[in-house]
């Protein structure tokens, strides 16, 4: 198993893109340890242990440094070092940028950019030689954008250029740190997207979504499970400092249609 005897820390893996990663992350064989501030966590590890697997979690706020600092200590002081992060956690909150207020603003930039930060800056030291850390940017901001999402949209380009910045201050170290770039994946936000779209038909506009891409579907959270796996592995012992697209070719089109 690729990611067998490596320990990993995974933000925001109580539910959606995070879930799907604890999940294959489990399957490769690794150590798997939830941050999240979700009130689902202690449910999704309920059934995670139910399905027979060894899995723990803590309740961090990634805002709070302090915190993640106690819940680090704890995980290097059972697994004596921390092999993988992945920094799935973040948020979208949709407004136009003129109604933007400052609190939604800092709402993104406080989990999806300083969060980001405060948990590499913490789990850094913990890291050995071949270490891996793998951020969820999107291809929202670095690629394509939409009404409502310029905090969501600078946030995750942030997230991009965070990924090239840190790679090459850590490259000496053998530590590697890579952007995985998800365009629509069935998750609980784009379900969320869905419902304030339309709340009576949100099936129909998922399905109008599906329509738009290339592959006809939506991504599953197990697919850029996998991604995030090969990319935390060995196997990917040659890549750093790079964005993977993984968006059923939605960003692939010329045109605004894809049937033109």
């Amino acid at each position: 198993m690729k990611l067998e005897n490596k320990t990993a820390i995974i933000t925001g893996g109580a539910m959606g893109n995070g879930l799907g990663i604890v999940k294959i992350f489990l399957k490769h064989g690794a150590n798997v340890v939830i941050f999240d501030y979700s009130n689902k966590l202690e449910e999704t590890l309920e059934n995670l242990r139910k399905e027979g697997h060894n899995v723990e979690g803590y309740l961090v706020d990634i805002r709070d440094r302090k915190r993640i600092k106690e819940c680090v200590q704890k995980v290097v002081e059972k697994y004596k070092q921390i092999d993988i992060l992945v920094n799935n956690a973040g948020v979208a909150k949709l407004t136009p940028f003129e109604e933007t207020t400052d609190e939604i603003r800092d709402f993104h930039f406080d989990i999806n950019i300083k969060g980001t930060w405060n948990m590499s800056q913490e789990v850094l030291p913990h890291m050995p030689k071949d270490g891996s850390i793998v951020n969820l940017s999107s291809v929202t901001g670095p690629m394509v954008a939409d009404t409502g999402e310029v905090a969501y949209a600078t946030t995750k380009s942030a997230v991009l250029g965070f990924t090239k910045g840190l790679a090459a201050e850590v490259v000496n170290r053998g530590i590697r740190v890579n952007a995985i770039l998800p365009g629509y994946i069935m998750t609980p936000m784009v379900e969320g997207i869905a419902k304030d779209s339309d709340e009576k038909n949100p099936d129909a506009v998922v399905k109008g979504i599906a329509k738009g891409i290339p592959m006809g579907r939506l991504g599953t959270i197990e697919e850029l499970g996998e991604l995030a796996a090969f990319l935390a592995s060995n196997e990917a012992s040659y890549i750093t400092g790079q964005s993977f697209v993984i968006d059923g070719g939605s960003t692939l089109p010329e045109t605004m249609s894809v049937g033109v």
